[in-house]
């Protein structure tokens, strides 16, 4: 690992957002604070070009994709067939919004729904359109006015979605006062359990606090309109619910006429090796958010799919926007679509996921490792730190920028766990080349630490956030 990492490009560029993007005033307080404390910035690159499984900043270095546009190129970057059908759509419809691309794709959609359940679909611009869209949806049909949603999930940044998510304490700051519609649950996870519970146990006791403290303690059964779920809790940490938990609450929402929302935006369409993370509960959700994969990383396209009353007529309920599903963002979902039958894509998932999950399981020999977990390709690898004075995310952050710099992208936000989405089609050999350079990278921090140091410094003055 060269100590002029990042090169002299990057180095050159990522000051001029200091007076141009958000927290760049508080930038050099923040990192003079940091290294006082033996501690470097975040890695960060600039890409300047991406294709398939790889991308290269702006000096000309190469890094295999984990992150992969934040989950949203299901068949690696810039794929060149989606960028094409989305040319010709431009070419042909410039943007309207009522065109044949539109019915084609809301039908193909309806014909691979869970249990071909859900055959209605409302098109949106993004997860965060269509989780909000969901939930107005669900408290219209209803005629109610709470919504339960989950610890450490997340919807989206929308004003709606940031009231309903609960992914920090801090993401909803100053609207705490807006929040009286949703109530929030304790989530399922597989670590960290309180009381000394087994997970089943915990699992048991979230069954029992949406059955009975909510009820008997926050709102009346017949003023919830539903409850809103991510059947794999991405952005929070990728954690993966309990198969008893997700029965659960569809039991739970068909004896108290609630409706069961599931927020696929990340997990769904092959992300889990299924098509749709609900396929591995045996469970038929009400309402179904869509995104991210649906238009294979190239053009914005989201939306809702529901039951048939729920959606058919529900004058009440509105969602929508001039850019949901535009002429260019129904022809990439119409090809990506495409391109998961011709290339047996989900198949291709739950096989990459086999192999990773199998290699990441392992890295729990390491002290540094609380856990790792993943269903087919929602990988997830939590970290802890021996010094019970600082936070865990510090040893997560080390082992990110190490792999960085050597080559490989993943995710690591202010949390404690290092999130991995590769494309569903990525060569065998790069993925595990990319485990390779993580595994590196998990046993260096955990022999050295994490502080400024024990690896290449990062360059001062540099934009970290």
């Amino acid at each position: 690992m060269s100590p002029q990492y990042p090169g002299p490009k990057t180095q050159a560029m990522l000051p001029r957002g200091l007076p141009l993007f958000r927290n760049g005033l508080r930038y050099e307080a923040a990192a003079s604070k940091a290294r006082e404390k033996g501690y470097q910035a975040p890695a960060q690159i600039i890409v300047d070009r991406a294709a398939g499984d790889f991308l290269w900043d702006i000096d000309g270095k190469r890094y295999i994709d984990l992150q992969n546009g934040w989950a949203t190129n299901p068949l690696g970057n810039a794929h060149p067939e989606i960028i094409e059908a989305v040319h010709e759509a431009h070419k042909r419809y410039g943007f309207h919004y009522d065109h044949p691309l539109r019915y084609e794709l809301a039908e193909k959609l309806a014909s691979i729904m869970p249990g071909q359940a859900l055959p209605r679909f409302n098109f949106e611009v993004s997860g965060t359109e269509a989780a909000e869209a969901a939930v107005h949806l669900a408290l219209c049909y209803t005629k109610r006015r709470y919504i339960i949603a989950f610890s450490a999930a997340f919807h989206g940044e929308g004003l709606g979605t940031k009231l309903i998510s609960g992914y920090s304490g801090d993401n909803n700051r100053y609207l705490e006062a807006w929040t009286g519609g949703v109530i929030r649950a304790p989530f399922p996870f597989s670590d960290n359990i309180p009381a000394g519970m087994s997970e089943e146990q915990y699992a048991d006791y979230c069954l029992w606090f949406l059955d009975n403290h909510i009820p008997d303690s926050v709102a009346p059964r017949d003023s919830i309109a539903g409850i809103l779920i991510e059947p794999g809790l991405a952005e929070g940490g990728n954690w993966i619910p309990q198969q008893s938990f997700m029965q659960g609450i569809r039991k739970l929402c068909n004896k108290n006429d609630w409706l069961m929302i599931a927020d696929e935006v990340l997990t769904g369409m092959g992300r889990t090796g299924k098509m749709w993370a609900v396929d591995h509960y045996d469970v038929v959700p009400d309402i179904l958010v869509v995104g991210k994969n649906l238009s294979g990383g190239i053009e914005p396209c989201a939306g809702i799919a529901a039951r048939d009353e729920i959606l058919g007529d529900n004058p009440q309920s509105s969602s929508g926007s001039t850019f949901a599903g535009t002429p260019a963002g129904c022809a990439a979902g119409l090809k990506t679509l495409e391109l998961y039958e011709r290339d047996n894509l989900v198949e291709k998932a739950a096989s990459l996921g086999a192999i990773a999950n199998k290699r990441i399981k392992e890295w729990e020999r390491y002290s540094i490792v609380s856990q790792a977990r993943g269903n087919g390709l929602l990988l997830g690898v939590s970290f802890k730190n021996p010094n019970i004075d600082e936070d865990n995310w510090f040893m997560a952050r080390a082992v990110r920028s190490r792999m960085l710099a050597n080559g490989v992208w993943a995710i690591s936000d202010k949390e404690e766990t290092i999130r991995m989405y590769p494309a569903l089609n990525m060569a065998p050999e790069v993925l595990n080349e990319a485990l390779d350079v993580m595994e590196e990278a998990i046993a260096y921090v955990d022999r050295h630490g994490h502080t400024e140091g024990n690896y290449p410094a990062w360059p001062t003055g540099v934009a970290g956030f």
